[in-house]
């Protein structure tokens, strides 16, 4: 089981300390770094910074909002960081929320599965090299009844991985069926059935074995003696993935918690968030929904909670470290992580 960071904001106060944490994850044996696309950053821009910073690590959008861009510039940024990395890109795509989608980018939230898998087939189509033609139901190129031509885009054709951030059943079989790898949040290894099974359908159906996929799982990580503090302290943001991250009807985290079986305390916590009562929110959530889906406790709790991600088929733990502010504290933070990964291996 391999290990990943997550990059952070990229700010003009902080960019030589997010490439000496990079460069610091690279020379423990890590193996991506991921750069998040949410409202205070785009993906790519900050992994064209880190090319020439890095020399071994894979760079990796963990995710590019396949609504935020047209599926030829996501694979032509994706062939541009391809090129500066010397072919350490990863393309990680996801389809994001109604709430983002329509509020920030003014796209309608819909067929957003579909949007998402002719995305895939149009990255490939040019990552092959192929012309660029194609007739899908959201997309159609060239535009039917206009003066556009097929194109084919200037490159040699490339093999970039695509990682695909999925929750729903239908696009959990999708990426079993598609994907390089899959991004995983909302996961428990106490449950991993809420997830797995729906990608090893999709793996089946289209003859693909679950050793084909890189499963790349999120999960909190904090070390130390003070575990009901940590607890208290994680719960105000499992509060805001199961009310805040999407809206009353769509809302993919809280329905992962519910096939988990947390349907009764995930309705719960969505209902008081949503009228405004965040702090009720935080205290409805049970210990257990904080502690089956992170890595919290002494080094040896947590080295024993991150053997039971390896033991159900996770192969790469995509670390969330913002227990340690970014600089000695989580450098040192990853340091042991290193280290309790030895014992596990």
């Amino acid at each position: 089981m391999r290990l990943a960071i997550e990059i952070g904001a990229a700010r003009p106060d902080n960019l030589a300390l997010l490439a000496d944490w990079v460069r610091h994850a690279e020379r423990l044996g890590v193996a991506l770094a991921f750069s998040a696309e949410a409202w205070w950053s785009d993906a790519a821009t900050p992994l064209a910074y880190l090319a020439d910073k890095t020399r071994h690590i894979r760079l990796a959008t963990g995710i590019m909002q396949v609504t935020a861009r047209t599926p030829a510039m996501t694979a032509m940024t994706a062939l541009t960081l391809h090129d500066l990395t010397g072919g350490r890109f990863a393309l990680g795509l996801g389809a994001s929320g109604p709430q983002v989608v329509e509020g920030l980018h003014g796209v309608g939230y819909r067929t957003p599965l579909t949007r998402l898998r002719e995305t895939v087939d149009i990255c490939r189509l040019i990552f092959a090299g192929e012309q660029v033609s194609y007739q899908g139901k959201v997309f159609q190129l060239p535009l039917p009844d206009s003066e556009g031509k097929a194109l084919r885009i200037a490159h040699d054709p490339a093999d970039v991985p695509i990682y695909l951030a999925t929750l729903g059943p239908n696009a959990l079989r999708y990426t079993g069926a598609a994907a390089n790898g899959w991004l995983g949040t909302s996961f428990s290894p106490d449950h991993p059935q809420a997830h797995l099974d729906f990608i090893r359908e999709g793996a089946n159906q289209a003859g693909r074995a679950m050793a084909e996929i890189d499963l790349c799982v999120s999960v909190r990580v904090e070390i130390g003696d003070d575990v009901e503090a940590m607890i208290q302290r994680r719960k105000r943001g499992v509060a805001f993935n199961l009310g805040g991250m999407g809206s009353a009807t769509t809302n993919f985290y809280n329905d992962a918690y519910r096939r988990a079986g947390y349907d009764e305390d995930a309705r719960a916590v969505q209902s008081l968030w949503l009228a405004g009562q965040r702090a009720e929110a935080a205290e409805r959530v049970p210990d257990a929904m904080v502690t089956a889906f992170q890595a919290l406790g002494t080094a040896d709790m947590v080295r024993e909670r991150l053997r039971r991600y390896r033991d159900v088929g996770v192969t790469t733990l995509k670390l969330g470290l913002d227990s340690a502010p970014l600089g000695p504290a989580r450098f040192e933070l990853l340091e042991q992580i290193a280290d309790l990964m030895e014992d596990i291996a």
